[in-house]
């Protein structure tokens, strides 16, 4: 397809106007501002072109909210005119649990400890397979609905996920859940055959769509040999690792009281588990100290403002790790903590509430917020092509309304983007070039029927408690 005439989010998060971008199977093919179509071919789209012409600002506008998609004779094939729409890189999800969708509502004020205790596990203890297929592909259309196109996944039925994702037509890093208390090697336990499964059956299925990574919960949910073990595996076969780390108070000062006073990060840093790319959630109680370790090691921290929020768990120092140069993404984390998918509130979150809570204006600019839930996010997930619109990049794009009351005065769209826009003003989203939703259609999945799987699930489920 063909997006004509229309504002592009750049590499630096600045908004450019009046841009051409085509996309030809999985790739974004051109980028200009000029119709790259032989000009034959290139008259542009007339549903909105006196509408665009007669007002002012660098803003086209639309005459309805429809997007419009036109037949052309190119190899560009469909033409969609961009008067009045945005149209950015696709977001990318850096921690979720997304079968976790079964208990949106169910765990509701309660602290970490607690409602991991006394409400998750029990939950999570009824899941089946079929359960988290389900869930996963609920999250997967709501995702899909807010422009989000990749996730970072671990949880229980892995394979299952997996099933979904590649259903959806969507992307995600996936990793069974290893909690391990016993004192034996990783090879021993249950997980270790199903992640040895994973690999084999999973691993860049879907053109790369699928990727494989390991896994530990946390340090409070694993043993050491468990830890070392994982690391190998990683290692040898060069993947990725996802942990939750430094999440509460509580979990740091225990991980001391264990460890001769080592925290959760220096420890982990002292078996060296840094040394493969990771993918750390959370980081909301981290010291200086652990700050060097994860800037030093290129540590992905994926910061989750609406979870850490709901949980009372704290706000981590996203400013500093900004001005360090970190490599900060964004996560929603599970639907128990956070309640939906909506990746542009969490965006308007992080760029908002550090400002807050450091008591500096300063701390977080919308380049930022933005280049965490797009770029960085790609990057943390090991997908190099990902997360810029760009020739030769995979087509990962969402396509906004920017017609409506808040987007207007459009004094600077970057920071409309992040402080007045959000995901109900997503159109259209593209993953590797399919359109994996347009104007509240789901091409690729059917939402009735997913929805009334879940609901009956839960309901099932909470009847077994």
């Amino acid at each position: 397809m063909l997006f004509a005439d229309v504002c592009v989010l750049d590499e630096n998060f600045a908004v450019v106007p009046h841009q051409w971008v085509g996309v030809q199977g999985s790739r974004i093919t051109y980028v200009g501002d000029r119709d790259p179509r032989p000009q034959a071919e290139a008259a542009a789209p007339s549903s909105s072109r006196p509408e665009r012409e007669a007002r002012s600002g660098e803003i086209p506008c639309a005459p309805n909210g429809e997007v419009g998609l036109q037949a052309a004779a190119s190899d560009f094939g469909e033409v969609i005119d961009g008067a009045g729409r945005l149209l950015m890189p696709a977001l990318y999800n850096a921690h979720a649990h997304t079968p976790m969708t079964l208990l949106r509502g169910y765990a509701e004020n309660l602290p970490l400890d607690r409602w991991l205790n006394e409400k998750c596990f029990p939950f999570e203890a009824k899941m089946t397979g079929d359960d988290c297929y389900w869930g996963t592909l609920l999250a997967c259309a709501e995702m899909a609905r807010y422009g989000v196109v990749s996730f970072s996944d671990m949880y229980y039925h892995a394979d299952r996920s997996a099933a979904a994702v590649l259903e959806a037509g969507m992307k995600a890093n996936l990793a069974g859940a290893v909690v391990a208390f016993e004192d034996k090697p990783f090879a021993e336990y249950p997980e270790f055959a199903f992640q040895e499964a994973l690999l084999r059956d999973w691993h860049g299925a879907g053109d790369g769509r699928i990727i494989i990574d390991c896994n530990l919960h946390s340090e409070y949910l694993t043993t050491e040999q468990v830890a070392r073990d994982v690391l190998a595996i990683a290692r040898e076969r060069g993947l990725r690792l996802h942990i939750h780390l430094s999440e509460t108070a509580k979990e740091v000062a225990e991980c001391r009281e264990r460890h001769g006073g080592l925290s959760p990060v220096a420890y982990f840093e002292s078996i060296g588990l840094f040394e493969v790319p990771t993918t750390a959630a959370h980081c909301v109680w981290v010291d200086e100290a652990d700050l060097d370790i994860l800037a030093a090691r290129g540590v992905f921290v994926a910061n989750n403002p609406a979870s850490n929020m709901k949980l009372g768990s704290g706000f981590a120092p996203v400013g500093e790790m900004f001005r360090r140069g970190m490599n900060v993404c964004l996560g929603s984390d599970g639907m128990a903590s956070n309640n939906n998918h909506d990746l542009f509130h969490d965006m308007y979150l992080q760029a908002l509430i550090y400002k807050g809570a450091s008591l500096d204006p300063t701390a977080v600019t919308p380049q930022q917020a933005l280049a965490a839930a797009t770029r960085t996010g790609a990057l943390s997930q090991g997908r190099d092509d990902c997360g810029f619109v760009r020739e030769g990049m995979r087509a990962d794009l969402c396509l906004l309304d920017i017609t409506g009351p808040s987007w207007c005065p459009a004094t600077d769209l970057t920071y409309n983007l992040v402080y007045a826009g959000n995901g109900a003003d997503v159109r259209l989203t593209l993953c590797d070039g399919q359109v994996i939703y347009h104007d509240g259609s789901f091409p690729t999945m059917d939402v009735e029927r997913i929805k009334a799987e879940c609901a009956a699930r839960t309901r099932r489920i909470l009847g077994e408690l």
